[in-house]
């Protein structure tokens, strides 16, 4: 399945994957702080609005484990080209959207060809470089995965305040176009296509359990988790992923090999990137809630807020790719998690007057710590994967991280609106006073609601602190090796 690494040059088969990574990447947070104007032009409530970014993720959620079968069915190129043309034709339908079907139809389109791109790149990555060299590549393509989403909603920002919606669009069409030239143009195959049947079964059971899961949690925010749509959804969810599972193990040429987990340092990092996820996601959800709806400020000042942290873990990536490469992840992921569990801290206490310099400090600070463990904890846990498994391990990994971004943010939600109604009806029992009162209240009530989820976040932080300590640096399985051996056996004897 692969090719010799030594016989391609790398650097621009990563330059062009990492920019259409970007794009693919950005586009998930530039909807968020367009929501409001979307509403007004069509006339929709907010429910209906999020279903731009719910059905987005509900279609990467869903492609994201069948991408183990297409990179193996499909080579580098072939697939590459493929997932941003479909890219490029959702961003055209969501530029010339005149209503909101149109413009979801847009979305899912794009998210279509956006899932595949980030778990081919992580396993071009894999097979062009040795694991003693891994961490500074993944620390490149940590720029797409976590820069491009934190300057998503400066970047939507400043483009609402100046221009139509449709622009964030229009923009995206000739870099889109450009990296499509650019793969032809220097875009080479490192592997080989396998030819084999898809598994329709999976396929559908995937599909069901993925997609059902990602929905139900993704309600449970807005809904509640007594909701009976949101708990039929998610034991849909949960079932069909139970026969999934099933199918996989049963099966000889399984569609997402799961057996991947019998490795324990990929079993160890996938349960701790799932927790990392989930306090990454604070600073995405809950403090442009604190910022917009508790202190007024508009959505560029939002996003504004946190340009500092991504420009700096713009810059850190690389060199804690490096550092990785150097030291392995176990202490890079021990002093960014602490890091990020000390700089949370400052979050407990915001009031209607904390000042916005602190706020640009903490959320600096977290994004920091963020840096330091990311990529690390993910390419520790792909390095002992045997070759064979690359394209499976990238497509678990990514899975993990959806679903685990869908379940933070609903938690997340559900902490602070049950935390806000608690401490609003404590407030209204000792005396509710005037109306205007009554505001300040509500107010008050949101805030250490958020306040309340911050603890919580606190507290998966220091569980994937603990499980840090026992990270080990590992080396690509033996199985590799055994291999190597009978294939030189097989070719002398030839």
């Amino acid at each position: 399945m692969e090719t010799t690494s030594n016989t391609v040059k790398k650097g621009p088969i990563l330059i062009i994957m990492i920019l259409g990574a970007f794009l693919a990447t950005l586009n998930q947070t530039v909807m968020s702080v367009a929501t409001p104007e979307l509403m007004v032009d069509f006339n929709i409530s907010a429910t209906t609005a999020q279903w731009l970014t719910t059905g987005y993720m509900l279609v990467n959620g869903i492609l994201i484990p069948i991408t183990a079968y297409f990179m193996q069915r499909f080579s580098t190129r072939q697939l590459f080209q493929a997932s941003m043309m479909i890219f490029l034709v959702g961003t055209i339908v969501s530029a010339l959207a005149v209503n909101f079907p149109v413009l979801l139809t847009g979305r899912m389109i794009q998210a279509a060809g956006a899932g595949i791109i980030m778990p081919l790149l992580t396993n071009v990555i894999l097979v062009l470089f040795p694991p003693e060299k891994r961490g500074a590549a993944m620390g490149m393509m940590g720029l797409a995965i976590i820069f491009a989403p934190a300057i998503g909603p400066t970047l939507a920002g400043y483009v609402l305040e100046n221009f139509k919606w449709q622009t964030m669009f229009y923009g995206m069409i000739p870099l889109a176009v450009l990296v499509i030239i650019c793969g032809f143009i220097y875009l080479k195959n490192v592997s080989e296509p396998i030819r084999s049947k898809m598994d329709v079964l999976s396929v559908v059971l995937s599909t069901v359990a993925f997609g059902t899961m990602l929905y139900g949690f993704s309600q449970a925010g807005s809904k509640g988790w007594s909701s009976s749509e949101v708990l039929v959804t998610i034991a849909v969810g949960v079932i069909s992923l139970g026969l999934f599972v099933w199918r996989q193990l049963v099966s000889k040429k399984p569609l997402l090999d799961l057996r991947a987990f019998k490795y324990n340092m990929f079993s160890l990092t996938t349960v701790i990137n799932i927790m990392v996820t989930m306090v990454m996601y604070a600073d995405m959800m809950l403090l442009p809630l604190y910022l917009q709806n508790a202190r007024g400020y508009s959505a560029l000042e939002s996003g504004l807020l946190m340009l500092p942290g991504a420009l700096v873990m713009g810059l850190l990536m690389p060199v804690t790719g490096r550092l990785f490469d150097r030291f392995g992840a176990k202490w890079l992921a021990v002093a960014g998690l602490i890091i990020t569990i000390a700089t949370t801290a400052g979050f407990i206490n915001l009031t209607d007057h904390t000042t916005y310099a602190y706020l640009l400090l903490m959320s600096t600070g977290r994004r920091i710590g963020m840096a330091l463990l990311m990529m690390p904890i993910q390419t520790a846990g792909l390095n002992q994967l045997p070759a064979r498994l690359n394209a499976h391990g990238t497509a678990i990994s990514n899975t993990v991280r959806q679903v685990a971004g869908a379940v933070g943010t609903s938690l997340l939600v559900t902490v602070m609106s049950d935390r806000t109604k608690t401490h609003l009806t404590d407030m209204l029992a000792s005396g509710g006073g005037s109306a205007a009162n009554q505001k300040q209240m509500v107010l008050e009530a949101t805030i250490q609601g958020i306040n309340d989820a911050y603890v919580v976040i606190i507290g998966i932080g220091i569980v994937g602190l603990l499980l840090s300590f026992f990270i080990k640096r590992t080396s690509r399985s033996i199985e590799d090796s055994s291999e190597a051996v009978i294939k030189k056996a097989v070719i002398k004897e030839a």
